[in-house]
């Protein structure tokens, strides 16, 4: 998944050819579909505890969709939570194709581009499904990093499709912390996670350059609320 769709997608002039597909082999799609069950297998000792969700399933069928972003990191225990119709931004290299694959196990379905190719492709193709009314997930510190960065692409989708934030955070106490780049979490058998949905935030700004530059702003916020999921996973059980 990719939020730095923005950094290209703000300096390009025009949308990007339509990519194909990376081609998987065999071994690599076994894999997937085995590392699936193992995962749902798992998932299923997980006890969750959402806070902040409840609103948003709540809503009417003609309230405005979500920009949901989330951290490259907790990928796993943030989307085995959500489980609910949503456009994820990947890659299209083959580790993009990959995690296409994987999301699709959970309902979810991929837009492609990132900041090295298709950035403006992926985000006209955004803003084309939020505005049919479809949610819409980033994570901004991917593809690449550094971790817990904050690319401007879903700020620039919020503002062009003038729906609000709603950034995902989890908080696991027992946990597999891989040493990528982005210390990507497995958590452990019977673990508690924390998910946290925060309050929407409009990102209020005249134009996509001007959302772009919100971004520190709002890192700063995911961290505020990372800081709280670890909170409310230590006291709210």
């Amino acid at each position: 998944m990719s939020g730095a769709v923005g950094q290209e997608a703000s300096s390009a002039g025009g949308a990007a050819p339509t990519p194909k597909r990376t081609a998987l082999d065999w071994r690599t799609r076994a894999a997937i579909v085995l590392g699936g069950i193992v995962v749902r297998l798992l998932a299923r000792t997980w006890r969750y505890q959402v806070v902040g969700r409840e609103a948003l399933l709540a809503r009417a069928p003609d309230t405005d969709p979500m920009v949901y972003t989330l951290w490259h990191g907790q990928m796993l225990p943030t989307l085995c939570a959500h489980r609910a119709k949503t456009g994820v931004i990947v890659s299209e290299h083959k580790d993009g194709e990959i995690i296409a694959r994987i999301i699709a196990l959970f309902g979810l379905f991929a837009v492609r581009g990132s900041s090295s190719r298709g950035g403006t492709r992926a985000l006209l193709e955004s803003v084309r499904v939020v505005k049919s009314g479809v949610d819409m997930a980033f994570t901004p510190d991917g593809p690449r990093g550094p971790r817990h960065s904050f690319a401007p692409g879903a700020l620039m989708l919020a503002q062009r499709a003038e729906v609000p934030v709603v950034f995902i955070i989890a908080h696991v106490d027992r946990k597999w912390q891989l040493s990528s780049w982005d210390g990507f979490e497995i958590p452990k058998p019977f673990a508690r996670i924390t998910v946290l949905y925060t309050p929407p935030i409009r990102v209020d700004a005249p134009d996509a350059r001007a959302a772009a530059a919100r971004a520190d702003e709002f890192q700063g916020r995911m961290m505020d609320a990372l800081r709280e999921a670890e909170r409310l996973n230590t006291e709210g059980w």
